[in-house]
């Protein structure tokens, strides 16, 4: 095994990682973004009016890219344990 197969497989591993879980971050930044514009308008500064929000928008987001998101990591460890052989030899 070489340093250039281990930095393929680490950067493999990041981008699955930022590209699974960028659903769930835009989902609460944009939840967030309007309950500011919310608080903004009404002049309602309650810091914990946005958690219940974020977190059925997170919950629904995560029914709705659930499945994908799953696909996506069974993909990406099927593929590693396929390249051990090869990684090894």
């Amino acid at each position: 095994m070489n340093p250039t197969t281990v930095i393929h497989i680490g950067r493999e591993a990041l981008e699955l990682t930022l590209l699974v879980s960028a659903p769930l971050f835009i989902a609460a930044l944009v939840t967030g973004l309007l309950v500011s514009i919310f608080q903004a308008a009404t002049q309602i500064n309650e810091a914990t009016l946005s958690f219940v929000p974020k977190l059925l928008m997170i919950f629904i987001t995560l029914i709705v890219a659930g499945p994908w998101m799953l696909t996506m990591i069974t993909d990406y460890m099927r593929r590693l344990y396929e390249s051990i052989p090869s990684v090894i030899g």
